[in-house]
């Protein structure tokens, strides 16, 4: 399986998110599964890269073209795609990969998750979604969604289309036994409400 992972590109945050973010790129290639990521060497995406190259995993980076600069991409992919634009690098890692594990990270890696999540609420995705809630950092944004769903501008059933676990091999777990319903997504009449 090809796993997509979405995360922060940034280098300074506490130790236990790169921590986490390798321990899940080691569980990938140990559970024989490749890396499809944003190309990147830094950050929660270098690390996660970084434990798959330590397991002897496939590595797929897709990133745009001008992001090829010193120091920027990760050197050791298998594999390299480079696009125009940001909006063709989503769409390729999407296209390349069988489900999705979404680290921590900031405003990139939120519109990542949330057009994923859009994707599946609307029947155009069934690729399993697995959100790595590593020290707690997402229990603020499923707060935001439950209260969404209070106030009535989602379905509940938006909250099962994803799953939040707290450690990198309850996301394997998760994506591995993962099996898409057939009309998995809202009805249009839930999503127009």
């Amino acid at each position: 399986m090809k796993i997509c992972i979405y995360g922060a590109s940034s280098t300074e945050l506490e130790k236990s998110y790169y921590d986490a973010a390798e321990a899940l790129g080691s569980q990938i290639a140990r559970r024989g599964h490749g890396l499809v990521f944003g190309g990147g060497q830094n950050g929660l995406m270098g690390a996660c890269a970084r434990g798959v190259a330590a397991g002897g995993g496939c590595i797929l980076g897709v990133a745009p073209r001008f992001f090829d600069e010193p120091g920027i991409l990760y050197d050791k992919c298998t594999e390299f795609i480079f696009t125009d634009t940001m909006r063709e690098r989503k769409q390729a890692m999407e296209d390349a990969s069988d489900a999705i594990v979404v680290l921590p990270g900031g405003i990139g890696t939120y519109e990542e998750f949330f057009e994923m999540l859009t994707l599946r609420q609307l029947g155009r995705s069934d690729k399993a979604i697995a959100v790595l809630n590593v020290n707690g950092y997402y229990a603020p944004m499923a707060a935001l969604l439950e209260n969404t769903v209070r106030q009535k501008f989602m379905s509940d059933h938006c909250l099962e289309l994803y799953k939040t676990v707290d450690t990198p091999e309850a996301a394997l777990d998760y994506i591995e036994s993962y099996v898409p319903v057939k009309g998995d997504a809202t009805r249009l009449s839930d999503y127009t409400k």
